[in-house]
């Protein structure tokens, strides 16, 4: 048995190697990502305070009715589902084979990214249609199908929801549920199979509800989760502030030199380095993967920009704020230089280092629970829509008693596959995605500098919205629209 788990990690090895090799996912997430923030006008860098106002503060555009939750709820289901594991195994790996520049490319990631998630966000509502529950349903398999024209899009939308369906057992199951079981067994003690039987019917009681359940419960933790755990980073980063400067030195430099191997450092090459940011940098954020665009589908929002710009900054809280906080505790503290092998418990290291008493290791377990607990109800939520586009609304309540059942296996079993799997399973869902929203751009750039000549400053109620952009959203047809 041991042999053939060893065999197939090595296949999902070798595939991400190709998958997030330097001639497909990476140029393809690179220039996609640059194409769309040209054509936005850097949309990412002139909006981003205004979007944050209206996500954080604001929280819902008043007035419109037409969605199921929030705004503020659809920004923070997409941020359970992202901030997870990424956050801190991710970023650590990534760091411990790429070597500290590995968090450079992460940034880049991130800000090139912003400019995919606005765009999959824009088209995620632009597209949506009602289901047979009245739910408003949403996605890359929507807007591939309906933006468009003949078999190219059928295929890709296709293409797109299999692969969103395998990939929500992987990263936003399997992966999840065995991080949790193995911290918590860890750190205190508890028996995986007590986690696997807790978290799965804590997850089937919620996905019951729906996402109307789902963005109630996220809405009040995810904000709690971040805070809780940035805070952490934050008190350790201001113990260390002297090594600070030398650590950006370090993460800039090494981003284009790699690193010399030091103590348990196997060194890294620039090429290692860019892979590891983007491969998960991705796996964090999600940037150009299309999921987030399921979750601001369900938003109620009186025009696609507003909840775009709405979603633009989940990117910005993971990657910028969230990632940065892990990565720079790695490095100040020294962790990263414990070596691959030590991946999984150099968060956990860096922040029983950086904080007195010796309590920083039970700081990320807890944080590590909440962050990949959220991640399984968000990845749920986002498989649910696909499989509904897939089979139609009876396929719902199968998958969610099916997944529930799986987050039990995923604590209670070892399956060291699982990680490269996930980047697979990302990647074949990025790479219909990003064609997508390179053949639409042209759409979403039109209508963002129409909406945005009439608000730039997002503050128009939704009747002076409805009167400027009568036509905001895509007639029930599937008729590809003027682009």
């Amino acid at each position: 048995m041991d042999d053939i788990m060893t065999a197939v990690a090595d296949f999902f090895e070798d595939v991400s190697a190709v998958v997030w090799g330097p001639f497909v996912l990476i140029p393809l997430l690179f220039g996609v990502g640059l194409v769309l923030t040209v054509r936005l006008r850097g949309l990412q860098f002139r909006k981003l305070g205004v979007a944050l106002r209206l996500g954080l503060i604001t929280r819902r555009d008043e007035g419109a009715e037409d969605g199921d939750v929030s705004q503020f709820q659809a920004l923070t289901t997409a941020l359970a589902a992202t901030v997870g594991t990424g956050n801190i195994v991710g970023v650590a790996t990534a760091i411990a084979i790429g070597g500290p520049g590995a968090l450079f490319w992460m940034w880049v990631t991130g800000l090139v990214g912003m400019a995919s998630k606005y765009t999959e966000a824009f088209l995620g509502v632009y597209y949506r249609r009602t289901d047979a529950a009245g739910e408003k349903s949403g996605g890359p398999q929507y807007y591939l199908r309906r933006g468009i024209r003949g078999p190219l899009g059928a295929i890709l939308a296709l293409f797109f929801t299999i692969a969103a369906i395998i990939a929500s057992f992987g990263i936003g199951n399997i992966a999840q549920g065995n991080s949790i079981a193995t911290n918590l067994d860890r750190s205190f003690g508890i028996e995986p199979w007590v986690t696997g039987l807790v978290l799965s019917l804590f997850a089937l009681l919620v996905l019951v509800g729906g996402i109307k359940s789902i963005g109630r419960v996220t809405a009040g933790f995810v904000p709690v989760m971040i805070v809780f755990y940035v805070a952490g980073a934050l008190f350790i980063l201001a113990t260390n502030v002297t090594e600070l400067p030398a650590a950006l030195a370090l993460v800039f430099t090494d981003a284009f030199t790699g690193t010399a191997a030091t103590g348990g450092f196997i060194g890294s090459t620039i090429i290692i380095a860019v892979q590891l940011g983007a491969a998960r940098g991705m796996f964090s954020n999600e940037s150009g993967m299309g999921s987030a665009a399921i979750a601001a589908a369900a938003a109620k929002t009186s025009h696609p920009v507003r909840q775009g710009l709405v979603s633009m900054t989940q990117t910005f809280i993971d990657t910028i704020i969230v990632v940065s906080c892990t990565g720079l505790v790695i490095i100040t503290t020294g962790a990263w230089d414990l070596g691959e092998d030590n991946a999984a418990t150099m968060t956990g290291t860096a922040f029983a280092s950086g904080l007195p008493g010796g309590w920083g290791h039970y700081v990320v377990t807890i944080a590590l629970v909440m962050f990949a607990s959220s991640t399984i109800l968000g990845w749920a939520y986002y498989g649910e829509r696909c499989v509904e586009r897939l089979v139609g609304r009876g396929g719902v309540m199968p998958y969610r008693i099916i997944f529930s059942v799986v987050v039990y296996l995923g604590c209670t079993v070892s399956l060291d596959a699982v990680w490269n799997f996930s980047d697979v399973m990302n990647g074949l869902m990025a790479i219909p995605n990003l064609i997508g929203l390179l053949l639409l751009s042209g759409l979403v750039a039109r209508e963002t500098k129409r909406y945005l000549d009439n608000d730039p400053r997002l503050t128009a109620t939704t009747e002076e919205v409805r009167a400027f952009a009568p036509h905001a959203f895509a007639d029930d047809d599937d008729a590809l629209p003027r682009r």
